[in-house]
C-alpha cells in the first residue's frame, strides 16, 4: 500500500529514482530545504511498502489577499516512471489543494512546459485551465531555445466568481509575472 506523508530531508538521498526524469526540474539541496522549511505542509511524499519513493510534489502558499490572489503553487511534481499512470500524480494534487483551501486560498497554479502536452492533459483532466502564456520561460540547454510555459490555474472554493481562471488575452514574459 502506498503511503503518502511529509516529505523528510532524509528523502532529499532517496528521490534520485524520481528526479532523473529528463521533464523534472531539478533543484540545489537549498532549494529544497528552504521549501521544506518554509511550507512543510506542501511538501508531499508517495513512498512504496519497501520505503522506495514514487513521487513527490513540492508548493508553497503566495500572493496577496487584498487583490484576491493568495494562492497555492505547485512549484514541482513528479512521479517515477515506474510507478506512472497510477494516479499518484492526480492524488497529490488533490492533497495540495486540499492544504490550499484549508488556507484560504482563491486558486492553486502551476507552470509546465507547452511541449509537455502529457501533463498539460493530465492538468486538464484534473480541472486546471491554461491562465496564459509565459514566453521563455524555461532555459534551455545546449543551444537550443528557451521554451515557453503555460501557467495553468484551478478556482477554489473562495473564489466563487472563478475570476482567477479568466484567461489573459496575450503571453507575458518571466520578468511581467508577480
Amino acid at each position: 500500500m502506498t503511503t503518502l506523508r511529509a516529505f523528510t530531508c532524509d528523502d532529499l538521498f532517496k528521490f534520485n529514482n524520481i528526479n532523473l526524469d529528463p521533464l523534472t526540474e531539478t533543484y540545489g539541496i537549498p532549494f529544497y530545504l528552504q521549501y521544506l522549511a518554509h511550507w512543510p505542509e506542501y511538501f508531499i511524499v508517495a513512498e512504496a511498502p519497501g520505503g522506495e519513493l514514487m513521487g513527490y510534489i513540492m508548493g508553497k502558499a503566495e500572493g496577496s489577499v487584498a487583490r484576491e490572489e493568495w494562492h497555492g503553487h505547485v512549484t514541482a511534481l513528479s512521479v517515477a516512471p515506474e510507478f506512472r499512470r497510477l494516479g499518484l500524480a492526480g492524488k497529490l494534487m488533490e492533497l495540495l489543494e486540499e492544504i490550499s483551501e484549508r488556507k484560504g486560498g482563491f486558486f492553486v497554479d502551476l507552470f509546465v512546459r507547452v511541449s509537455n502536452q502529457v501533463a498539460v492533459n493530465m492538468y486538464k483532466q484534473l480541472g486546471y485551465s491554461v491562465y496564459r502564456t509565459v514566453i521563455e520561460y524555461y532555459s534551455a540547454s545546449n543551444g537550443e531555445p528557451d521554451e515557453d510555459a503555460y501557467d495553468m490555474r484551478k478556482a477554489l472554493s473562495r473564489d466563487t466568481e472563478k475570476k482567477s481562471i479568466v484567461p489573459l488575452p496575450h503571453p507575458v514574459r518571466p520578468e511581467d509575472i508577480e
